[in-house]
């Protein structure tokens, strides 16, 4: 990757970074984090599953909110340290948010944890178990929370080769990106896009 400044030079990014997000020789660490983070999101979320105060009442996030945005006296600290994120929360809590906002949190927990497994849309299933992981933190939970948001950043950066030994290294050739149209969506699109850049690099 490369960012284009006014400059008519180009900035490079180093070799340490290309090496660890970009390589496919990278791409077995990915593989070992990636499951390692997968594996905690749907045993997590599929405990959930099972809880009828998670996808029924709602009751186990409402008190798991409701302790969150408790004050307690001094000198002891209350969980949540930003007065705006409290005041979200309570916000949700009046709401009673916490009927459907629960089910939502087990179903993505699952979703994430099942896409990181198989190595589908590896990016962009990290980005959404980050949010999940700051908002735990944010609502003052540590546990492993910290950890596997740390790795989930990571695999949002090596997302091209992260999910290499999973289904992205079928399913992104096909479908490709915003920027980039894979095979099946633009064929015709993606072949002159590589006709040019192979006359390119035979010029060049």
């Amino acid at each position: 990757m490369a960012l284009t400044t006014t400059d008519p030079k180009v900035i490079q990014d180093p070799p340490f970074a290309r090496f660890l997000f970009g390589s496919t020789l990278m791409a077995p660490v990915w593989l070992l984090l990636r499951l390692y983070v997968g594996y905690q999101w749907l045993t997590s979320g599929w405990g959930k599953l099972q809880n009828p105060k998670w996808v029924e009442t709602g009751e186990a996030l409402k008190g798991f909110w409701a302790n969150a945005v408790r004050i307690p006296e001094a000198p002891a600290k209350p969980p949540i340290t930003f007065d705006w994120y409290r005041g979200f929360l309570q916000t949700l809590l009046d709401m009673e948010a916490y009927t459907w906002f629960a089910k939502l949190i087990v179903a993505g927990e699952v979703l994430v944890g099942i896409a990181l497994i198989l190595g589908l849309f590896t990016g962009i299933a990290a980005f959404f178990g980050g949010v999940l992981n700051w908002n735990f933190m944010m609502a003052g939970t540590a546990s492993s929370n910290p950890l596997l948001f740390a790795i989930s950043v990571g695999l949002i950066l090596a997302w091209k080769v992260a999910g290499y030994y999973g289904l992205d290294r079928f399913v992104l050739p096909l479908l490709g990106t915003p920027w980039q149209p894979g095979t099946l969506v633009a064929p015709n699109e993606t072949r002159r896009f590589g006709t040019a850049r192979a006359t390119r690099a035979t010029t060049a």
